[in-house]
């Protein structure tokens, strides 16, 4: 039996966007690299560290929003270098109050410096607090389907499991998890970190994720403002894939034309 599957719009938080990739800030050579490969890469929603950048809590210091204007873009703060509640808690009401009354954030607990893996239990404590004070909570976690779905019973609007360790460009290590995930999900599903370039970031669509959202992939990348562009394409190509269904594996080659007809 053949699956039809028909598109549906990418919505956050109530608002609908054309792109599926959305794009961190950090590593960059300067501002303008991160602008232009911004740009290239056709996101709309791009991810800051509210702990590593200035958006306007350090007066006199150059400001991302001066390059990211938010009527262009959807800033999406993150808590990243938080390892506990706490901080992240604390962490997103300060970018809150930065972006005058933003609610959108993108929570991250991390266990430990090594590996940036995410302390699911800091986040799960973090995630109920943000959620309880009206915050839209986007969640980096852990490829663990039970803890996703316990993040999805909170309130989270979306829970983005990783395909590799931060900054690793592994791929999808655990594709496995993902679709356990991915099968549950009465949510939005994406994929954070992990990707090292397009085609990890084609398979991430082709399993039916939402959407993927990536940082050292580009900036790490020789040609970053080439790669963004790579990965804009990847995103569009691996979401159609998915709405096509490929064709069954099979053991043993098959003609590709019909026999019938032949000369004999």
């Amino acid at each position: 039996m053949s699956i039809v599957r028909s598109d549906k719009p990418f919505v956050l938080a109530g608002r609908t966007y054309q792109s599926r990739l959305l794009v961190g800030t950090g590593k960059y050579r300067d501002m303008e690299e991160t602008r232009l490969a911004i740009e290239a890469s056709g996101a709309e929603i791009v991810t800051v560290a509210v702990r590593r950048t200035n958006i306007g809590q350090n007066p006199g210091e150059p400001n991302l929003l001066d390059i990211l204007p938010p009527d262009r873009y959807t800033i999406l703060p993150n808590t990243a270098g938080c390892y506990d509640a706490i901080e992240a808690v604390r962490t997103c009401r300060l970018a809150r109050e930065l972006l005058d009354g933003h609610n959108l954030v993108k929570l991250e607990v991390l266990a430990d410096q090594k590996t940036l893996f995410p302390n699911v239990i800091e986040t799960l404590k973090a995630a109920e607090v943000l959620v309880k004070e009206g915050f839209d909570v986007m969640v980096y976690t852990s490829d663990d389907p039970i803890i996703a779905r316990q993040l999805a019973e909170i309130g989270c609007i979306a829970v983005m499991p990783l395909a590799g360790l931060i900054g690793t460009g592994l791929g999808i290590c655990n594709p496995y998890n993902l679709q356990i995930i991915l099968e549950e999900a009465k949510i939005p599903v994406l994929v954070d970190a992990g990707v090292g370039t397009a085609s990890d970031a084609t398979i991430a669509m082709e399993l039916g994720c939402e959407a993927v959202l990536m940082n050292s992939a580009i900036a790490n990348a020789q040609q970053p403002i080439m790669m963004a562009e790579a990965m804009k394409h990847a995103i569009v190509a691996g979401r159609l894939a998915y709405l096509a269904g490929r064709m069954p594996k099979k053991l043993y080659a098959s003609a590709s034309s019909p026999l019938d007809g032949l000369i004999k």
